[in-house]
């Protein structure tokens, strides 16, 4: 045990604040000893899109994590000093990746910011997370009534209103050009509806699909197409009407409710486990889905509920790693045009998923496939860093465009929300010649003869060169 184990970056009473102990691939870690297995050789510096594009120190891996350190040690004054530092992490884990200790940098980064003064104590922000903890119904009324106003014309309204920043979305108020098709119908609407996802008169279940936050409230396009994909390749199935589950708590400083978001869900995986016995937790956000397989490390502290989170974390499943190759047959390898993939940073980098994606959009495009030249570098969305620290991010979003370019992609397939408005926004902007597809909807629509082709066809016009 360290003797860092009490420690200078935070006192006593904001312990609730912090986690304890860090489940690294090392075993389990306080979070001093975590970020002193950083010997700061430097391997992640080839990889943090921070440093690459600022060749700044502090901006790097190593350099966030000796911050974090020396702020342990207490030597370094106070958290404020290494603001910058860890607010422009972008959480992508590139460098544990790369890393030979596989040292949890983002963990550690996020450690450094819920130490900072009022980092998570925004009023609205609480508010939001309050309703989406206790009262869903109020959130999605109010959500709904500002994308009501989107499809009548007055997006503006909504920010006058201040209905965005009242749901703790800001993020959303700055992506209203790229939102093209506001829903007035969320996943969780339209799956309870559903017949064939009710639990009840089943007796065996193969998946259960979880409803994360951007599916269900932003793009319930891609809900559709993977349960449609999930009812066609893995038999029977219902719908776990779930929680949040909890990511945008646990980043932005709110861990308390994080943990709350995950008893909530793994209460709701137990009444199902208790009906059905084993079966796959199924989320289509790759951010969401490597979160949730980390559930245990909220709960190192609380052996009532670590192992009930261990199974839980142990049951979740990618899309992306869902379905096999062999299960997929195209019945128009023509239809998506050239066609790359982007390998979401939390499916690469969290989950180690890229390969099993990879040879389904292979297989599904054929000759029209292209490799993307840095696939498994960040967009620069990273949830709302695009808001948070847009200089960065614009750079980083330039980035990958000059790649998509590069190979003459007409689509981009992506495992994440985050990526998906984040490389669209880019693309809409200066190079209109591609979009981005989220997996399941470009799976779906290249094997259900029945989905929409247009979900899947690259833009109408010719090749145009990106102007960054």
């Amino acid at each position: 045990m360290s003797k860092y184990e009490i420690n200078e970056l935070y006192d006593h009473a904001q312990g609730a604040f912090h986690l304890k102990n860090l489940l690294t691939d090392l075993g389990e870690r306080s979070v001093y000893d975590a970020a002193a297995q950083c010997n700061r050789c430097g391997y992640c510096g080839t990889v943090c899109p921070t440093y690459m594009l600022t060749g700044r120190e502090t901006l790097s891996a190593r350099g966030r994590n000796q911050f974090l350190r020396m702020l342990i040690e207490g030597k370094v004054a106070g958290a404020e000093t290494a603001a910058e530092s860890f607010g422009t992490c972008l959480l992508c884990g590139a460098c544990s990746s790369a890393c030979y200790a596989k040292v949890p940098t983002p963990d550690l980064a996020l450690e450094g910011r819920r130490s900072q003064t009022g980092y998570g104590r925004n009023f609205l922000a609480g508010v939001a997370v309050n309703l989406l903890l206790n009262n869903r119904g109020f959130f999605e009324f109010w959500l709904k009534a500002a994308f009501l106003l989107k499809k009548l014309g007055f997006a503006g309204l909504a920010d006058l209103l201040g209905l965005y920043d009242f749901l703790g979305l800001p993020a959303l108020s700055a992506a209203q050009g790229v939102l093209d098709r506001a829903p007035l119908k969320f996943l969780r609407d339209i799956f309870n509806q559903d017949p064939a996802l009710n639990p009840k008169g089943k007796k065996t279940v193969s998946w259960a699909y979880f409803a994360l936050c951007g599916p269900n409230y932003i793009f319930p396009e891609v809900g559709l197409a993977s349960v449609a994909l999930l009812k066609r390749f893995s038999g029977e199935g219902v719908f776990a009407d779930n929680f949040c589950c909890g990511l945008i708590a646990y980043n932005y400083g709110r861990l308390t409710e994080a943990k709350e978001f995950a008893k909530k869900n793994i209460l709701r995986f137990e009444e199902l486990t208790a009906a059905f016995g084993n079966f796959t937790v199924v989320g289509d956000c790759s951010s969401c889905a490597a979160f949730m397989k980390t559930y245990e490390q909220l709960f190192t502290d609380d052996e009532s509920w670590r192992p009930r989170a261990a199974a839980f974390a142990g049951a979740v499943k990618d899309i992306l790693e869902v379905i096999d190759a062999e299960q997929v047959t195209a019945r128009d390898r023509g239809a998506a045009g050239r066609t790359t993939y982007h390998d979401s940073c939390r499916a690469c980098h969290g989950q180690d998923i890229r390969k099993e994606p990879r040879a389904v959009v292979k297989k599904l495009a054929g000759e029209n496939f292209a490799e993307l030249p840095e696939s498994d570098w960040c967009c620069g969305g990273a949830g709302a860093y695009a808001f948070t620290q847009p200089a960065l991010s614009r750079q980083i979003l330039d980035r990958k465009v000059r790649n998509i370019a590069s190979i003459r992609a007409a689509t981009v397939v992506v495992g994440a929300t985050s990526c998906l408005l984040q490389i669209n926004a880019g693309l809409k902007e200066k190079y209109p010649s591609a979009k981005a597809v989220h997996y399941s909807v470009f799976v779906d629509g290249l094997t259900n003869p029945s989905a929409k082709a247009a979900d899947v066809n690259p833009p109408k016009g010719r090749f145009t060169s990106p102007t960054i």
